[in-house]
């Protein structure tokens, strides 16, 4: 098989594109650059610019690399982005999705992973999160995921497509520190940017019921998110699977955002104490994923801790902001 990868130079892109290449995959990149480091992908992995918006394009990538799957990773991922610019949102991650669905459905590319998100269930008030648990999405952002998994499943039935949702819960860490996340976005690397502008980490909200009043998540370590994706990858190229398989991808353990902070201070050596602000809007007391479908479907489970997620994340910040 040869895989496309779209957004395929992004900091999850790269990293998919890396444990498929080093599996031996044939794999093809698409990224329209926006977010993108092109030199974090492996140098035998083509890189094609453009979107997934070009129908043209998608069908002639499609028949010059001889593409028989597709792992769909490019759209826009952040919240208050999403809720600032709902309409950009719908337009890239739905529109751009349909687009290749279509170029997809012509070319008879009968397979698609598609990276979904925790966020289309919104605020469950659950201690683990399965995937059965009711979809509610609170912000643009995690609508358009949804509706893109309604989408995936219903031209998959169409059109004779297998498909497989990959929720991700909340991401970290860099399997080299030349492939890590160089946006200011998730809370890894804005308490690094904070500490390396001599501030203090911020936290907001201290005062939901949980056991030291801060939000609790479920962080995975962008290596074994790659090697769930390489793992669905398989599964979809065996033949076995017909319709979709829905999927989340997380540790199960949940993390609280102090015991976050306490282990960067660790690893970084700044251990200054945190501010507390107001809660923001729509953050959920608790999210942690159940990850036992993975582990029977995949054969696949997480294996790096919170510590090596923050240390490799460091080293990386380190490269590219030169500390």
């Amino acid at each position: 098989m040869t895989w496309l990868i779209t957004g395929g130079a992004g900091y999850i892109g790269a990293h998919v594109a890396r444990a498929m290449t080093g599996a031996g995959e044939s794999v093809v990149a698409l990224d329209d650059l926006s977010a993108a480091v092109p030199s974090r992908l492996p140098p035998d992995v083509p890189l094609v610019e453009g979107s997934t918006m070009d129908g043209d394009l998608l069908k002639r990538v499609f028949a010059d690399y001889g593409v028989t799957g597709v792992v769909h990773l490019a759209a826009r991922k952040q919240v208050a982005e999403s809720v600032a610019q709902p309409t950009r949102y719908y337009r890239e991650n739905v529109g751009g999705l349909a687009t290749l669905l279509d170029a997809m459905a012509e070319a008879a590319v009968g397979r698609l992973l598609f990276s979904s998100s925790a966020a289309v269930y919104g605020n469950p008030d659950v201690d683990l999160i399965t995937e059965d648990t009711p979809c509610a999405p609170v912000n643009p952002y995690g609508e358009t995921k949804l509706t893109g998994e309604w989408l995936v499943r219903s031209a998959g039935a169409a059109h004779g497509i297998s498909t497989v949702c990959l929720r991700y819960f909340n991401v970290a860490g860099a399997a080299a520190p030349e492939l890590s996340d160089t946006g200011v976005f998730n809370i890894v690397p804005m308490v690094f940017d904070r500490l390396t502008r001599d501030e203090a980490p911020r936290i907001f909200g201290a005062d939901y019921p949980t056991p030291d009043g801060t939000c609790i998540r479920d962080y995975i370590h962008v290596a074994d998110l790659a090697e769930a994706h390489l793992a669905a990858a398989r599964r979809l190229a065996d033949g076995n699977l017909s319709g979709d398989l829905t999927l989340n991808i997380g540790r199960g353990e949940g993390v609280s955002v102090r015991e976050l902070i306490t282990v960067i201070g660790e690893v970084t050596g700044d251990r200054r104490a945190p501010l507390v602000e107001g809660r923001r809007p729509g953050d959920a007391p608790r999210a942690v994923a159940s990850a036992e479908r993975a582990a029977e479907t995949l054969g696949w489970r997480a294996r790096r801790g919170v510590r090596e997620m923050v240390e490799s994340a460091w080293q990386g910040w380190q490269l590219h902001h030169g500390k």
